[in-house]
């Protein structure tokens, strides 16, 4: 397993994916979105490993409510580039292996992973 939680430290959820990866000996790689966001591969991989819709990346209770306003009415070429440059707006945390994502915390699915 290759396992990458994307999160932000203050992230209750965040921590638990942590917790739950570590509880079961599965080495993972920790990235603060706020320190190191997204290439644009990584976003595309994830948006293609969770359906394609950009709306369910995007977490509608973000403290950042003006952002996620816009992104609701921008065209959806350019919600990509602006989700890209403001991921404190994304639902927490996303947990790749390969090409599988979840977004959020997820332990069900994990658990099949193993």
């Amino acid at each position: 397993m290759n396992i990458q939680i994307f999160g932000v430290k203050k992230s209750a959820d965040t921590r638990k994916a942590e917790r739950f990866f570590q509880e079961r000996g599965i080495r993972f790689q920790s990235v603060d979105l706020r320190e190191k966001g997204f290439s644009r591969g990584e976003l595309r991989s994830v948006l293609n490993a969770v359906g394609g819709h950009l709306e369910l990346l995007i977490d509608e209770r973000a403290k950042d409510q003006k952002m996620v306003t816009l992104l609701r009415y921008l065209a959806e070429e350019d919600r990509f580039d602006k989700l890209l440059e403001n991921p404190q707006v994304m639902k927490m945390p996303v947990v790749r292996n390969g090409r599988q994502a979840t977004i959020g915390y997820q332990p069900k699915t994990w658990k099949d992973w193993e």
